[in-house]
């Protein structure tokens, strides 16, 4: 038995589950998420605790079993809390500015500036020029953005500049030794 597929889901007051066969939608106050499960996986509501169960004992099921209740916590986690990933600019120049909720532009050291528009779900805080929030409801997509924005200039090995999320370690190398 999948030790994270057993695990009992417990809704918060505030967020509503609806189950409709293999879809779940769960609403709360930030918003609503739905997630169709997997063949194979059931799931039942009652007082307030969801839990998720294997209708057969295949390989692919036992598989699922463990993902699927981390999805379906992550939706109700989501709508009542939600997300935020923190990166951290680190290089003389490079920092982040915010035009709107749902627009940023990025200084990194090209010859342009970098836009990013966040989609639907998504916003961004720029509380300093070195700091981002990236915050939303859907776990998935928080994450995504995330490490589209980081993938505009990596860390480098060397001095430690780019975008980093913030309790990330840049493992450092030692230059070129000096004659």
């Amino acid at each position: 038995m999948s030790r994270i597929g057993k695990a009992p889901i417990t809704v918060p007051s505030g967020v509503e589950v609806s189950i409709s066969g293999p879809d779940v939608s769960v609403k709360g106050t930030k918003g609503t998420l739905s997630q169709t499960l997997p063949d194979g996986i059931a799931i039942s509501q009652d007082d307030g605790v969801l839990t998720l169960e294997r209708t057969n004992e295949e390989r692919k099921t036992r598989a699922l079993h463990g993902l699927s209740r981390a999805l379906v916590n992550n939706m109700v986690v989501g709508v009542s809390q939600g997300f935020v990933k923190e990166l951290a600019i680190v290089g003389v120049g490079y920092r982040a500015a915010a035009n709107g909720s749902d627009k940023m532009e990025l200084s990194l050291g090209f010859s342009h500036t970098v836009k990013v528009e966040a989609p639907d779900g998504i916003t961004f805080e720029v509380p300093e020029p070195t700091k981002i929030f990236v915050v939303g409801i859907d776990k998935q997509l928080v994450g995504q953005v995330a490490a589209n924005i980081r993938s505009f200039r990596k860390p480098e090995p060397y001095k430690g500049k780019g975008i980093r999320y913030v309790d990330e370690h840049v493992v450092r190398k030692a230059g070129k030794a000096a004659k």
